[in-house]
């Protein structure tokens, strides 16, 4: 017999020689691949140890400077740690959820209260700013032409600090002021004494005053005349007086019993008791008051007006102030140095022998300053020229 010889598979011995070369070219390949895996792996295992070592940050609330060690990813996490607590107004410089670094400098602005007055309301708001104008300008309020407010922009924000904006508008109209005319008597050599006769009608004037009105809040506080100008021309009335002396007629020479002589000369002399002649003009008055203090006052001061406690317009040349108990009201008076005048105005300050003389002009008023005079008090009609 012969012997059996076993059969070799060629396919076999085949596979195996390829299953041995695939498996030579795909280690590089896994093991360069697990290379790159584990490096990564290292990486994300150093950044957790960095993450969670500690951490030094710059905390700086209200300008206190601290600093502080932290395993704290979060700024959060940080202040709830430290117990530091935030109003809703308050500023971060970074915010809560942001990942802080080592090194980090993390600023808190504390918001200060103000209570607020203006535009009619009253409001609590909050600021962080250092100053009030920029408080008030990043809040939204703003100041135009005259508004003013209290405390000024400049100062600096304290808590509960109370803040008032008053809005300031004003406004200018015009007024219509009569002025009566004067009656002016002139002599006349061409008439015979006691005969008059008018040259020349008189005629009122007006003039127009500029006011300014100014109000805080809606409220008027003030008005002042900031100009005038004349609209009608005063014309003044002219009554010419006769000087002329009247021919004497020629009379019977009676003879006149001594007793009614004596009589009529007797009642001569005490009607002259009080008459003097001041200006060209005889009259006799009711008292003579020596050492009047005298001062002046216009419309144009803020508060006076133009209506007198008489009723009257106040008129330059003609009305002044006294006191009613010693000049009642509408007599006439005589002032040595100024002339004529009417007592027509009353005023708080003017009380015993005082006397207070209307002008047109503040200016004027003012340069009067202080006199003494002596005052002659007439009565309710002023004395006419001889």
């Amino acid at each position: 017999m012969g012997v059996f010889q076993p059969e070799v598979s060629h396919d076999s011995q085949s596979s195996s020689r390829s299953f041995a070369l695939r498996l030579k070219q795909v280690n590089p390949r896994v093991l360069s691949l697990a290379g790159v895996i584990s490096i990564v792996i290292a990486l994300l295992i150093l950044l957790y140890v960095h993450g969670q070592s500690n951490k030094e940050i710059i905390l700086v609330i209200d300008g206190q400077v601290q600093t502080l060690e932290t395993r704290e990813a979060l700024l959060s996490d940080v202040l709830a740690k430290e117990q530091i607590s935030l109003q809703p107004y308050d500023e971060l410089s970074i915010g809560l959820s942001d990942e802080i670094q080592d090194g980090d400098r993390v600023v808190i602005t504390r918001a200060q209260k103000l209570v607020l007055t203006a535009d009619g309301a009253t409001k609590t708001i909050y600021t962080t700013e250092d100053s009030l104008g920029d408080a008030i300008t990043k809040l939204g309020y703003s100041l135009e032409g005259d508004d003013k407010i209290f405390p000024s922009l400049d100062t600096a924000v304290t808590p509960d600090m109370e803040v008032k904006i008053v809005r300031i508008t004003k406004q200018t109209v015009q007024r219509t002021v009569n002025l009566p005319f004067k009656v002016i008597k002139t002599a006349d050599p061409s008439l015979y004494k006691g005969d008059v006769r008018v040259a020349q009608a008189g005629k009122p004037g007006a003039i127009i005053q500029h006011i300014e009105k100014i109000y805080q809040d809606g409220e008027l506080v003030s008005m002042n005349m900031v100009g005038k100008e004349v609209q009608t021309v005063t014309k003044d009335k002219v009554i010419a007086v006769g000087t002329k002396a009247v021919p004497k007629p020629v009379v019977a020479v009676a003879t006149t019993p001594k007793a009614t002589t004596t009589s009529k000369s007797s009642k001569v002399s005490a009607k002259s008791n009080n008459v003097t002649s001041k200006a060209g003009v005889d009259f006799e008055y009711k008292k003579m008051i020596k050492n009047v203090s005298m001062t002046a006052y216009s419309s144009e001061e803020p508060g006076i007006g133009t209506r007198t406690a008489s009723g009257t317009r106040v008129t330059e040349g003609r009305t002044i102030a006294v006191d009613p108990n010693v000049i009642p009201i509408g007599w006439w008076v005589y002032i040595e140095g100024l002339g004529f005048r009417r007592a027509e105005d009353t005023g708080g300050a003017i009380k015993g022998n005082k006397v207070d003389v209307y002008y047109d002009s503040l200016s004027h008023a003012r340069n009067f300053g202080r006199k003494s005079r002596t005052i002659y008090v007439i009565g309710p009609v002023k004395p006419e020229l001889n």
